[in-house]
């Protein structure tokens, strides 16, 4: 049997950085925070499940084209990185595995065999397996964005980790694209302080702070939108007993943000 893995909560940063060289030096820590987690978790997992910030349907949907395409979902950048492929594989089987999971838990859950790869995920995934050897099910978020219900994703999928499946949530700490620079500088640090903090604190404690996240300092300025944070929702929900570990942090990204990412775990 597999070593169970951690869990995974990504700031995946912004567009298509990974194939702009002229970014390279800004994105270094993230590029580096990312490309580190195959050697943190210590084996090939059979499959990474990525819940994209970068897609939200009526049910939680699951991409199941043996094969997935390309969704370029940014605007505004130049030519050749609307030619990027990532041609890692789904993973038809997990695809079924997942879909009794949901069912089980009664969370309402469908399929979509168009849907490709979206930039939450095959630019995280680009840079920790740039072979694009490990098949990949990407998943949607739940629109309404109800914490509580992503909370419960994670708990459907906890099983997962024991099978060799790597969990990741693929969105970002702070997501105000009218205020990054200084203008996100004071309440990405206020937010950032209060993740820390809360990803900090006892499990049940810690839960209770994702629920009650819009009471945090900042927290409509850093997100008004949640569907970056909802991710992280899922990550904890599938380790929620386990540990969190600040694998990312910067305190300059986008000109001055705060961001972080997570891992969840026993050790």
């Amino acid at each position: 049997m597999p070593q169970r893995l951690p869990t995974y909560f990504i700031s995946h940063g912004g567009g298509p950085w990974p194939w702009m060289p002229e970014m390279a030096p800004a994105m270094q820590p993230l590029a580096a925070s990312l490309a580190d987690i195959p050697r943190q978790l210590g084996q090939t997992p059979k499959a990474v499940l990525m819940v994209t910030a970068h897609w939200e349907a009526r049910a939680f949907t699951l991409g199941s084209s043996p094969a997935p395409g390309m969704v370029y979902d940014y605007g505004g950048f130049p030519p050749h990185t609307y030619q990027i492929v990532y041609p890692a594989p789904g993973a038809p089987a997990l695809v079924q595995r997942v879909q009794g999971l949901l069912e089980a838990a009664g969370l309402p859950v469908a399929q979509d065999a168009q849907r490709g790869y979206d930039h939450g995920t095959f630019v995280p995934l680009a840079v920790m397996y740039p072979q694009a050897d490990v098949p990949v099910l990407q998943m949607s978020l739940r629109a309404g964005l109800d914490p509580a219900q992503h909370l419960a994703l994670g708990r459907a999928l906890a099983v997962l980790r024991d099978e060799g499946v790597l969990i990741v949530g693929s969105g970002l700490s702070y997501h105000n694209l009218r205020a990054f620079g200084r203008a996100g500088q004071a309440p990405s640090l206020a937010f950032d302080a209060w993740l820390q903090t809360a990803m900090a604190a006892p499990a049940a404690q810690r839960t209770q702070a994702l629920l009650e996240w819009e009471q945090a300092p900042a927290a409509r300025l850093c997100h008004p939108r949640e569907e970056h944070l909802l991710p992280l929702m899922v990550a904890v929900g599938a380790a929620e007993a386990d540990t969190a570990t600040c694998v990312y942090h910067e305190d300059g990204i986008f000109g001055g943000v705060t961001a972080s990412s997570f891992r969840f775990d026993a050790v």
